[in-house]
């Protein structure tokens, strides 16, 4: 059996698309309380990042499960992803204006309107990177892997430049701090005076 295929098995959430997410966030809210009323006594608990990306893939398994017509994860595409993504969109609390919103392009819009809401820029890059370590993890190639594909990049680029004009935010790459560079070690002072 396909380990892919094997792990992303092992999940028995409800069949319905639209509980999809919902039974992710139940998942969440349960492994938290599990692990808080256990009082860390386990020695295999996951990372904060560790259990989010398992729901994320256990999440991703679901939605080709429930594809018309289901899908295998070795047939799924970059395409596919970007399906995923934007099946995503419905459930995002981001709001994006729209080019005729008379806030478009403010931050902090003085009165509510109308345009939808989505998904955020940060989030969706958050998701693909978590998606595209748990692929590996679980026994795919880098060169096959479909969260890595220059359609899903190009993508979360222009979602990325979109919502910064929308938003009137800059998502500008913050720069790292380098440390400062390391002294030199002190020099031995030798003195010449005569004795």
């Amino acid at each position: 059996m396909d380990p892919i295929l094997g792990f992303m098995g092992t999940t028995n959430i409800s069949h319905n698309t639209n509980l999809m997410i919902a039974a992710a966030a139940t998942t969440a809210t349960t492994s938290s309380s599990s692990s808080s009323s256990s009082g860390g006594s386990g020695t295999n608990q996951l990372s904060r990042y560790e259990n989010q990306k398992r729901r994320d893939w256990n999440t991703f398994g679901q939605y080709l499960r429930n594809h018309r017509p289901p899908l295998s994860l070795s047939r799924c595409s970059g395409a596919h992803v970007l399906e995923f993504l934007r099946y995503l969109d419905q459930f995002g609390k981001t709001k994006v204006h729209t080019h005729l919103c008379p806030f478009f392009g403010h931050p902090n819009p003085p009165a509510p309107c109308a345009c939808p809401l989505r998904q955020a820029w940060g989030s969706l890059d958050a998701l693909i990177g978590r998606l595209r370590a748990a692929f590996e993890e679980n026994g795919g190639s880098p060169e096959t892997n479909p969260f890595g594909a220059r359609a899903v990049r190009l993508y979360l680029r222009e979602v990325r430049d979109s919502q910064a004009k929308a938003r009137g935010i800059s998502y500008e790459k913050k720069k790292r701090k380098r440390p400062p560079p390391p002294l030199p070690p002190p020099q031995p002072v030798i003195s010449t005076s005569p004795n």
